[in-house]
């Protein structure tokens, strides 16, 4: 089975707040990416959207598609982690491991909302073919990660 990497890790602490990216992190089934607002479930809900994860490969395609990434950083999509070199599954259930421990459930497809179009005319219809805006997961497994970590499809 082919194995991908870990290019990137973000959070954000508020709702609309900036990210931030960092070189390492913890990411627990209570607390999600460790101080990112998102992670930690709120009694009564499943934790569809935990953590999300998106491919470099499919941000780069929508950069290209929309003429280059003009300023742009992956983290702008505000999601979680960046991967390279392995195709996310477009399933519900599937299971991506990464580093030594870290287990996600896919929950659903991460949708682009009208957000991304304020960062640039036409990222929103970029980001919506195929998946390419990444998925929603949910923590399964703790695990410490860091930039450069092994990242496999295990399900």
């Amino acid at each position: 089975m082919d194995a991908g990497r870990l290019d990137g890790i973000a959070r954000h602490k508020v709702s609309r707040g900036p990210m931030e990216t960092l070189d390492q992190a913890l990411v627990t089934p209570d607390s999600g990416l460790e101080g990112d607002c998102r992670g930690p479930v709120p009694a009564g809900k499943k934790g569809n959207r935990q953590i999300t994860v998106i491919e470099a490969e499919s941000w780069t395609l929508a950069m290209t598609e929309l003429g280059g990434p003009d300023g742009l950083a992956w983290s702008d999509r505000r999601v979680n982690l960046l991967v390279s070199g392995v195709r996310l599954p477009r399933e519900a259930g599937k299971i991506i491991a990464i580093g030594k421990g870290l287990r996600i459930e896919v929950r659903c497809e991460c949708d682009p909302c009208s957000r991304m179009d304020a960062l640039r005319p036409g990222l929103r219809a970029a980001l919506t073919p195929d998946w390419r805006g990444g998925i929603c997961g949910r923590v399964i497994s703790e695990g410490e990660i860091a930039l450069g970590d092994e990242v496999r499809i295990e399900s």
